[in-house]
């Protein structure tokens, strides 16, 4: 099969690459797109606590497609058929929060894979067209091209990570340190990059790879994210747009007025 955006990460991940993605949290498709446009591997559209709606996410797809790239799509909790949806506008993958169980992960499966994995229904209007393949070729070949990926951000997820890990047609577990620092702490702090979390990051790395399954991680900057690979965190996304732009900004207003 040739390489189109819908299976380049899927792939790459397969054979054990790691991936670097950016965070979008803005509803404006030029944004993903210029993204894409850089060294990034894919796009992770924000859809829970970013500005993404379903319009913007779907827009969004197609020009980080233009560009070259993959796009996943974090969608709020438990909007699985929202995630159906995204699959249709040719989202290569979902990122599904606060996955607390192996029934959760089940239901994100069912959302993102055609039978027998899942129960998505046959509708793929973008994704087929980006995949270049016809609809025999494209059923048979979307499970593998897919990704569902939990988060594990809670201690309900940590108990039942293996559980989770063990759902057939579930891709990779992706950490979200900043939820799962309150969690740890019973909501008494937020540190994403405290002992504890790195405790269990590292735990949830060895037992992803015990499933033969990929870790993932939020890092916060390039630095972070190189340490983060260095751990074992196949998929690691930076920052994110608002942060970046912020900061950029920043830079350049205080080398302005240094002075």
């Amino acid at each position: 099969m040739n390489e189109s955006v819908l299976n380049m990460l899927s792939d790459r991940l397969a054979a054990g690459g790691q991936a670097l993605c950016a965070w979008v949290t803005m509803n404006e498709p030029a944004v993903a797109e210029a993204l894409a446009r850089e060294a990034f591997d894919a796009v992770v559209l924000d859809m829970q606590h970013g500005a993404v709606d379903f319009d913007g996410a779907a827009r969004s797809i197609l020009r980080v497609a233009l560009a070259g790239k993959p796009t996943i799509a974090r969608v709020p909790i438990g909007a699985f058929a929202l995630a159906s949806q995204l699959m249709d506008s040719g989202a290569c993958g979902i990122l599904a929060p606060m996955i607390d169980s192996g029934e959760d992960a089940r239901r994100l499966v069912e959302s993102v894979k055609f039978p027998p994995l899942g129960q998505r229904s046959w509708g793929p209007r973008a994704a087929m067209p980006l995949s270049g393949l016809d609809a025999s070729t494209y059923l048979k070949a979307a499970n593998a091209m897919t990704q569902a990926i939990a988060m594990i951000e809670t201690r309900a997820a940590l108990n039942a990570l293996d559980e989770i890990l063990s759902v057939d047609g579930l891709d990779g577990v992706y950490v979200g340190p900043s939820d799962l620092s309150i969690a740890l702490s019973n909501g008494a702090a937020v540190e994403p990059r405290g002992a504890a979390v790195m405790s269990e990051a590292r735990r949830v790395v060895e037992r992803a790879k015990a499933h033969g399954k990929y870790a993932a991680m939020f890092c916060f900057d390039g630095v972070d994210a190189r340490a983060m690979q260095a751990l074992g965190f196949q998929l690691c996304t930076i920052s994110s747009d608002q942060t970046m732009l912020r900061a950029v900004a920043r830079s350049e207003l205080a080398a302005a007025r240094a002075g």
